[in-house]
């Protein structure tokens, strides 16, 4: 090389070593992780206290319900909420609620209610009520909040029976939230189980999974939950309805996650890492649980997550209909069941109070699945 092309190179290249931490490229930050997205996305955060703070009472409805999900009060058959005041004619009186007045209207044979401002029925907390058991077998009697003595309180109104909504909305919601995580749990573990299957093995058996998952996917989802919801036993206790309702739900779920799950191992299993633990002669199992599992389980939870709300709503769809969950058991979808009369809708409109907390939770669950998904997704800003 001339002395006049070297010059001509040394413009455009340093003569200098190299010094790695003089170089741009290795001041630039690492990608945010799974977390660092995670808290980025503040409607997923406040999705997931709702969810925690529901779930969370679930072993304290007892204490936290009035009244015991059955109580009836056959002289307050389809009182009107009583709202919470503090003041009295101007004067503070704490947290009370005004007694009604009942009358039975001649012509429509109806009891009608009128709040009696006469009747101030101071409320109590932390007080003495019906006797329970504290998860199960921890005799208790003492509940959050009661009525005046010898009086009664519907903070929601109450139903055709003289039952408290309030009581029976939480108690049903120990019911209808548990029957989405067990739904989810039945179709997760199925859904990974033919989906790593059919991704990581391929051939026939990928062929056979597919051919399955098709058929299931194509048949009518809610019309199938009906059929098989109607072939219970009639003479199944409570508890077998609500186990065999969670297994109905389950069983046809997982398609759609198993789908997804053979997707993901589809691209992993020919990574680099997945093909050196191979060659280094890790079994296949080692392969899925060490090396691939990490790489997919953040889409999981994500799917999982998604797929809750579903299972919640087709619980109440199915009892809404009479052909899920029937009394005595109490869920949302059970109390909309005796919301269906629209000439009742009309005059008690507190019967609907049971959708309230369904949007509530089918809308936190999305929330917390879209952020979930956006969070899992290295490419997502």
């Amino acid at each position: 090389m001339t002395d006049a092309a070297a010059r001509q190179t040394s413009r455009y290249v340093s003569q200098a070593p190299f010094q790695p931490e003089d170089d741009d490229a290795a001041n630039v930050p690492n990608p945010p992780n799974f977390m660092a997205r995670l808290r980025a996305q503040r409607l997923a955060y406040l999705a997931f206290g709702v969810l925690l703070t529901l779930y969370a009472m679930l072993p304290f409805i007892e204490f936290l319900a009035p009244y015991d999900s059955e109580t009836r009060n056959p002289d307050a058959i389809y009182a009107p909420p009583q709202s919470v005041r503090l003041f009295h004619d101007g004067e503070f009186r704490g947290p009370f609620v005004y007694g009604y007045s009942a009358r039975v209207n001649e012509e429509t044979f109806k009891r009608e209610f009128t709040i009696d401002k006469t009747k101030v029925q101071p409320l109590r907390f932390f007080c003495a009520g019906e006797a329970y058991h504290f998860l199960g077998f921890i005799p208790a009697n003492t509940r959050l909040i009661c009525a005046a003595p010898g009086e009664s309180l519907f903070l929601l109104g109450s139903d055709r029976l003289g039952r408290d909504v309030l009581s029976r909305v939480l108690y049903g919601g120990r019911v209808s939230l548990t029957i989405g995580l067990f739904g989810v749990t039945i179709s997760l573990v199925l859904g990974v189980f033919f989906g790593v299957l059919a991704g990581y093995v391929g051939g026939w058996v990928d062929t056979v999974i597919l051919r399955i998952i098709e058929t299931l996917r194509s048949l009518p989802e809610l019309p199938i939950w009906m059929a098989l919801a109607a072939a219970l036993p009639a003479a199944w206790s409570p508890l077998w309805i609500y186990f065999g309702i969670t297994l109905i739900l389950g069983l046809l779920d997982w398609p759609g996650l198993a789908r997804a799950v053979r997707a993901r191992v589809l691209a992993l299993r020919e990574e680099e890492f997945a093909i050196a633990a191979r060659l280094m002669g890790a079994s296949p199992a080692r392969i899925m649980t060490l090396h691939m599992a990490p790489n997919f389980m953040s889409h999981l939870i994500a799917s999982a997550t998604l797929a809750v709300p579903a299972m919640i709503l087709g619980e109440t769809a199915l009892s809404f209909l009479g052909l899920g969950l029937k009394p005595p058991v109490t869920s949302w979808g059970v109390m909309l069941n005796e919301a269906q009369n629209l000439a009742v809708l009309e005059v008690y409109p507190w019967l609907l109070t049971p959708l309230i907390p369904v949007v509530v939770v089918v809308l936190a669950f999305n929330l917390l699945g879209d952020g979930l998904r956006d969070a899992a997704d290295p490419f997502s800003r």
